[in-house]
């Protein structure tokens, strides 16, 4: 991967990710993305390895463990390949740079090679939420692909179900809830960066539960089933909007903080 990029040279790397994406996951993919270049364009160009990337990792529903590189400061983290991931469900825990063990399709952590440590070491944190930002609103655009398929594929009464209005709003709902997020995470993080990210990370972790919600409900008891990728998508999202504090609990902590303040800063230039 290389910085300074023309449009097509970065549709050409997007192209190669995602194939490398859905050929790959786990430790595999943290090596071929190593092949590719990750460390040394998310060294030189955070901000387009990083929305890039993560929002990439969320379509394809693949895995790896690159969140560590954003999070800590030193490309590699901690000796050993296995650097702490921050605050999740009441415990600290690792992403391991290596092949989970056991079943994979845990509902608890989504899939994703975790497992509990007593502590962790925070560093980066806001370049980490909006990377886990990214990640959950490419998994909303994936349960959206996969409900607005089933909508087009899906005849009742003689039609489509895509026809039907209730159907159309739930879409369409979706839609407002990522792109809003995708704006919030792409708004400069000038004069109060720790607040954008928390705002960031709280909006994406919204539309993914929308997203979620109503594709969930489009695709009826098909998404229940096992042989289907929806539930994976929401496993995924529920880990993922609860790593580094969860749509609610930033919400809260950023309103308490502003309502202490008396005042609320400028975010975004319009």
């Amino acid at each position: 991967m290389t910085t300074g990029m023309d449009a097509t040279s970065l549709a050409l790397l997007e192209d190669t990710l995602r194939k490398t994406m859905l050929g790959c996951s786990g430790a595999e993919l943290d090596h071929a993305l190593a092949e590719l270049g990750w460390a040394e364009m998310l060294s030189e160009n955070p901000d387009l390895a990083i929305p890039l990337v993560f929002r990439l990792l969320g379509e394809t529903g693949a895995h790896a463990s690159v969140l560590n590189d954003v999070l800590l400061e030193t490309i590699g983290g901690l000796p050993g390949g296995t650097p702490p991931m921050p605050y999740a469900g009441g415990s600290w825990v690792i992403w391991e740079r290596r092949e989970a063990q056991g079943n994979t399709d845990d509902p608890v952590l989504g899939g994703l090679p975790l497992r509990q440590v007593p502590d962790g070491e925070l560093m980066r944190v806001g370049e980490a939420q909006r990377a886990l930002g990214w990640w959950l609103v490419g998994s909303a655009r994936a349960m959206l692909a996969l409900a607005r398929q089933h909508a087009l594929d899906r005849t009742q009464f003689g039609k489509p179900i895509a026809s039907f209005q209730a159907i159309r709003h739930r879409l369409a709902e979706t839609l407002v809830a990522i792109e809003g997020a995708e704006a919030t995470l792409a708004a400069p993080a000038i004069e109060s960066p720790d607040l954008t990210s928390m705002l960031a990370k709280a909006a994406a972790g919204k539309a993914a539960l929308t997203a979620a919600k109503h594709c969930q409900q489009v695709l009826g008891g098909v998404g229940f089933t096992a042989e289907h990728d929806l539930h994976r998508h929401i496993e995924r999202v529920l880990v993922l909007d609860g790593l580094l504090g969860s749509a609610r609990e930033l919400t809260r902590r950023v309103g308490g903080g502003l309502r202490a303040r008396g005042s609320a800063p400028r975010m975004v230039q319009l």
